[in-house]
């Protein structure tokens, strides 16, 4: 480029040179004085624009060849994986960025909010777990950080500030190994209605991402099929009362233990009313004990009934409810020194929002007292005496004894 520009400043002065010897040896020639000198501003003027030019050009390269020298970053460390308490170097080499800021910071892409940690070879965390090295050979600034913790998963991103409106930037993402949690938004009980459907669903965190299985309490058979479902979400098209009970949903990514929810489902179903005896019988003036079984959700409302009348507590008669669990009740009567019209059909029925059971006994009269709970005593009208069960017995035994020994007394003769 030089080159070309000296050749034509020596080709114009040496024109501009002859020109005017000759302008000196023609003094006594003015027309051609005049022509000479036209020519001559005309040439010098094509010489100047061509200088202009060739220095445009040479500026232009010039300036293409600043500008190749933009700040770049020619290397970021890839994706990183650490478990809690590890170390970790996260390595940023730039070019052509003496003259800028070269930043690390932790950076929220949902948030799209940073925090800076360092400056050029300064570290602005006060974090003794932080610490930063800069390498001039390879213009390497590397944040190393140690004692891993789960705050410091996230992304980390080198950037160098060019000006207020411009900057280049690269990320790297750090993750870290942490046990998984089931997350708040997981079933932890529920309701159905036998017949409806039931979705039980469970959620964690933790990395790396934890897989879910489910399963039932005492390993039962789940009503999906088999012991073991894997996946998020368990539905259950049809519910069964069957179906009820406890369910586990278990997280894991071979981080720690696991984790593990209990998952309720209770089950809503009309009351099924079974009688373990449907016929009963006991002698007059002694107690006898009428039992049902019930089994319902939600709790059922349970009456007795004798002849279509509600029977309740009183001189004659005593209810119990005992609740062995959720679903399942015992319902007991008792009653009270049987009198002849007390003999007859019982009912227990049982009743909730979704239908009604009923069962019957049978309490018949029999000569001979029922133990329990006639046990060691007996009972005369409305007040009660104490006997010894052995003259109870032997007093109702006495007409069959006697014939008894009639009977073997005849055979003998």
């Amino acid at each position: 480029m030089s080159f070309i520009i000296l050749f034509e400043c020596r080709h114009a002065i040496h024109f501009i040179h002859f020109s005017f010897v000759q302008f000196n040896s023609n003094e006594t020639k003015p027309q051609y004085k005049r022509d000479l000198c036209c020519e001559l501003n005309l040439n010098i003027t094509m010489v100047l624009i061509k200088i202009t030019s060739l220095f445009a050009l040479l500026l232009s390269f010039i300036t293409v060849g600043l500008g190749q020298r933009t700040p770049t970053i020619s290397h970021i460390t890839q994706e990183q994986i650490r478990d809690i308490g590890g170390q970790v170097d996260l390595d940023c080499s730039v070019h052509y960025a003496k003259e800028y800021p070269v930043i690390w910071q932790k950076y929220d892409r949902q948030k799209t909010e940073s925090v800076p940690l360092s400056t050029n070879a300064g570290l602005i965390v006060k974090d003794s777990r932080f610490s930063l090295r800069y390498d001039e050979a390879t213009a390497t600034y590397t944040l190393s950080i140690k004692d891993i913790q789960e705050i410091d998963a996230g992304w980390y991103q080198c950037q160098v500030q060019i000006s207020v409106a411009n900057k280049i930037s690269a990320e790297v993402e750090l993750q870290v190994r942490r046990p998984p949690i089931i997350s708040d938004n997981s079933t932890r009980s529920i309701v159905a209605s036998e017949g409806e459907s039931a979705q039980l669903e469970c959620y964690s965190g933790g990395f790396p991402v934890p897989k879910i299985s489910w399963r039932r309490e005492n390993n039962a058979i789940l009503p999906t099929g088999g012991s073991i479902y894997r996946g998020n979400i368990l539905k259950i098209a049809h519910v069964h009362k069957e179906d009820r009970g406890t369910y586990y949903c278990v997280a894991e990514n071979g981080v720690g233990k696991g984790a593990r929810r209990n998952v309720n489902l209770e089950v809503e179903f009309a009351p099924i009313v079974t009688v373990p005896r449907p016929r009963l019988g006991q002698a007059l003036q002694y107690d006898m004990d009428l039992e049902c079984h019930v089994e319902a959700y939600p709790p059922p409302a349970i009456i007795w009934l004798k002849d279509e009348i509600q029977l309740s507590n009183n001189q004659h008669y005593k209810i119990s409810h005992f609740a062995t669990a959720d679903e399942f009740t015992d319902t007991t009567i008792r009653v009270i020194t049987i009198e002849k019209r007390q003999y007859g059909m019982f009912t227990c029925k049982a009743q909730n929002k979704l239908g009604s059971d009923e069962g019957k006994v049978e309490l018949f009269e029999t000569i001979i007292p029922v133990c329990p709970p006639a046990c060691g005593q007996t009972r005369y009208g409305r007040g009660a005496s104490l006997a010894p069960s052995s003259a109870v017995v032997a007093t109702a035994l006495a007409p069959y004894a006697a014939y008894t020994l009639q009977r073997i007394a005849s055979t003998r003769h």
